[in-house]
């Protein structure tokens, strides 16, 4: 669309063009520039979109089929209430996503960043917890020992809900403090209005993304330190892989991240976004998934995890 807003009758009569519009090579009218972002209605977004909510569905699935197997050994094991709250948490992180997509203002760029930052620091802090709980069983030799008080399923969830609270925390600092906005850039391409997300402040949001990064090592150097420990349904190596892929997508965001701009840069973030949430389902529940439909014979009480004896 072109709007003539004023044409040169001779060299003293310029006027500079409003911020929404640019001018021709020869400088003598206006045009209207192109709003860019991410829309629903372009293929790349519509198809992230998709991804998205299909990506949800699939936790909601694996949900569905835990809770009508949740009295089997391979659903009760590793703390059943904390498999359920991650995977509600891994829906969430999918759709999340399409916060990312449409046209930004405010609010949108505002709960685009919390939400993403909360439901992934809940993600990785069951994920924790699960691990831990792996560690602790196998190292408690003495079966009337003061230490399996920590096996209680209320010291986990504690875990998560403070692990979870402190980025509650970091991301309330950040709405008081610099929140993200809506922000439009004139000046990047000739004729285009870019129209995204500011992060406000970037100290803040390096604090988000480090609790996060801090956490998911945290999780990756225990589990590690577990994989080798015996039990049929011990996720430690799950959970090590799934941790080398989330830290993978992460480290490899950084730099495809700032040298994009545009609709492409919010799609790169929306790809890592879906790529380790999809990493986390596939590598830790998919192969409970196989055994409770393919391999119900493998899902036996005799199976489960147990605390191993000191034999010396």
């Amino acid at each position: 669309m072109m709007l003539i807003i004023f044409v040169l009758l001779d060299s003293t009569s310029c006027i500079r063009c409003p911020k929404d519009m640019w001018t021709n090579e020869k400088h003598t009218v206006c045009w209207l520039r192109t709003l860019e972002f991410l829309s629903y209605n372009e293929i790349l977004g519509g198809t992230l979109a998709t991804i998205s909510i299909v990506g949800s569905l699939l936790p909601l699935s694996i949900l569905a089929i835990f809770i009508r197997n949740s009295e089997t050994p391979i659903v009760k094991a590793n703390n059943r209430s904390l498999s359920y709250l991650l995977l509600f948490s891994l829906c969430f992180c999918s759709l999340c996503a399409l916060m990312f997509i449409g046209h930004p203002i405010t609010i949108t760029c505002i709960l685009r960043q919390f939400i993403f930052g909360i439901s992934f620091v809940m993600c990785i802090s069951c994920i924790l917890g699960k691990t831990m709980m792996v560690v602790i069983a196998f190292n408690l030799t003495q079966p009337k020992s003061n230490r399996r008080m920590w096996l209680n399923s209320g010291v986990t969830n504690t875990l998560v809900l403070v692990c979870t609270a402190i980025q509650v925390i970091i991301c309330a600092g950040w709405l008081a403090h610099s929140p993200p906005f809506e922000y439009t850039d004139n000046e990047s391409k000739m004729g285009v209005i870019i129209v995204e997300c500011n992060k406000g402040s970037p100290v803040a949001y390096s604090c988000t993304m480090g609790y996060m990064g801090f956490l998911a090592t945290l999780c990756f150097v225990v589990a590690y330190l577990s994989r080798t420990l015996p039990g049929s349904f011990n996720e430690a190596k799950l959970i090590t892989f799934s941790m080398l892929i989330f830290g993978s997508v992460w480290i490899s965001f950084i730099p495809a991240y700032l040298s994009t701009t545009g609709k492409y840069m919010v799609a790169v973030e929306i790809f890592a976004i879906l790529s380790s949430s999809s990493g986390l389902v596939t590598c830790i529940f998919l192969p409970k998934v196989y055994i409770i439909i393919m391999r119900p014979e493998m899902n036996k009480k005799d199976r489960n995890i147990f605390i191993k004896k000191d034999q010396s």
